[in-house]
């Protein structure tokens, strides 16, 4: 069913834009309904001419200046639609200063006015007929476009004159089009879905058109415009599959906080996209070529991390492995292993990271940083997602923002500590026949008191205190914070 708003009467401005008049010089607003069409060849006829007619001059009424400046007065008195006349009967800079001293709109045609007559006359008995026509124009047009996002919008921005048009990323970002679109009278959007069925982004319209009609044509024409980008979204993710160090390479560029607003490196106010030379262009570039991929560019984001434990190169194979559990997410060379960010949670993250380990043919560890704000601080995650992959075990996942002190002591290389660890333990070790003490230590450190570090070693709490009274008789002073730093720090990397 069609909607509403088809069958109102073009404007004015309508037929001059996008119909029949297409081409033509207009001055005025434009913006009066077109009810009918009258040919007016002497003055005598504007007695019955109905108000919202269009009138078309032609013979004496369309000869000279004066005859020309009379009709208008003449159409002004009969509340007309507009006033069409042949090129040549009056200048166009009289002809400007006339229609707003009137307030009538004045079309100057260069063709013959009588051929005029007939086809302004056919869009006005049948509008939804003559927006019919310009659907079917840019349906044609938008074919020829293929699979673009600049051109796609260039193509909707050339045949709906009058009108904005710009391609926003899911966050509300402009990724392609014109940056004033939404700005008018009147708006108009359709959602852009991805390939998971969620949203990719919008297709925004607006301009300044009075007509009722307009806004409902737009939003079809827009409509048409889906099929194209949703081929462009395809065609450039089966780009970035073929080639892993081409995407590398975006992620890296988006990471490296290049990015900027969308349109700064463009002109006339239109918004660039990647360009075609098969390497991410522009930093604005790389955000369309990102939003085509399907990657969070905006919003909350976590950053992951897998450090793979034995030698592993098939950088394809894991992003094939690693997309297929996390799903769109980029997938990029970092430290020993590989890393990128994703629109999940912490938790949702690490359960699915948990689930490709197991995918992987290679035995890997796993990291999750903290969720940051956007693409501006996923360095930040990134870090923390590092560090903990490289304190998680065979098959496991660390979350960097659940970190205690015993992940972060299990990073520090034990071998090259353990001499000054004896050191700092020696009195405790040449008292600690059988190991006791300094796992009791150890406990109580951890656990932060004695009740906690009895229920962990299974022993009465009388048995923790009598233990502590011989530590501190070997000159341990566990009031002390520093000394407690030490004695942690030095009972880890003994016990590991």
């Amino acid at each position: 069913m069609r909607a509403s708003g088809w069958e109102v009467p073009v404007t004015v401005a309508e037929l001059v834009d996008a119909g029949p008049l297409a081409g033509a010089r207009m001055y005025g607003a434009g913006e009066n309904p077109v009810r009918g069409v009258r040919i007016v060849d002497e003055l005598s006829v504007f007695a019955t001419v109905a108000p919202h007619t269009a009138v078309v001059l032609i013979g004496t009424a369309a000869s000279g200046g004066w005859a020309v400046e009379m009709a208008m007065r003449r159409a002004w008195e009969q509340a007309a639609a507009c006033v069409i006349a042949p090129a040549g009967g009056l200048s166009e800079g009289s002809g400007e200063v006339l229609a707003e001293r009137l307030g009538v709109t004045l079309i100057f045609v260069d063709e013959d006015p009588l051929i005029v007559a007939v086809r302004v006359a056919s869009a006005a008995s049948r509008p939804d007929a003559a927006r019919t026509q310009l659907v079917a124009r840019c349906a044609t047009r938008l074919a020829e476009a293929g699979a673009s996002a600049r051109r796609v919008l260039g193509v909707l921005n050339a045949e709906l004159p009058g009108t904005s048009v710009a391609f926003l990323d899911r966050y509300g970002r402009p990724l392609a089009g014109r940056r004033d679109a939404a700005a008018g009278r009147w708006s108009a959007e359709v959602t852009v879905p991805d390939r998971e069925g969620g949203v990719l982004g919008t297709l925004v319209a607006g301009g300044s058109s009075r007509s009722p009609g307009w806004p409902a044509v737009v939003r079809t024409v827009l409509g048409l415009a889906v099929v194209p980008l949703t081929a462009w979204t395809a065609e450039e993710s089966l780009t970035a599959a073929r080639d892993f160090a081409l995407q590398s390479a975006l992620a890296e560029r988006l990471i490296g906080n290049q990015m900027s607003e969308a349109g700064e490196s463009g002109k006339s106010g239109e918004i660039g996209e990647r360009s075609g030379s098969g390497e991410p262009g522009e930093p604005g570039e790389a955000r369309v070529a990102a939003t085509a991929l399907g990657w969070p560019v905006g919003g909350p984001i976590t950053a992951y991390q897998l450090r793979p434990l034995t030698p592993a190169a098939d950088a394809s194979l894991v992003q094939a492995l690693v997309t297929g559990a996390l799903g769109q997410v980029p997938v990029l060379v970092r430290g020993e292993g590989w890393a990128g960010w994703s629109a999940s949670d912490p938790e949702e993250l690490a359960e699915r990271l948990h689930h490709c380990l197991r995918t992987l043919p290679w035995p890997c560890a796993g990291g999750v940083g903290a969720q940051v704000d956007g693409l501006q601080a996923v360095g930040e995650s990134l870090l923390g997602a590092e560090a903990a992959a490289y304190v998680a075990g065979e098959g496991t996942v660390v979350r960097a923002d659940r970190m205690g002190p015993a992940e972060l002591l299990g990073a520090l290389p034990t071998g090259v500590l353990r001499a000054p660890a004896a050191v700092v333990l020696r009195p405790l070790l040449e008292i600690d026949r059988d190991g006791t003490l300094l796992e009791t230590l150890a406990a109580v450190l951890d656990e932060g008191g004695a009740l906690k570090a009895a229920e962990r070693l299974g022993v009465h709490r009388n048995t923790i205190t009598t233990r502590l009274d011989r530590i501190r008789s070997a000159g341990f002073d566990l009031d002390d914070a520093a000394t407690r730093l030490a004695l942690q720090l030095a009972c880890h990397v003994m016990l590991s």
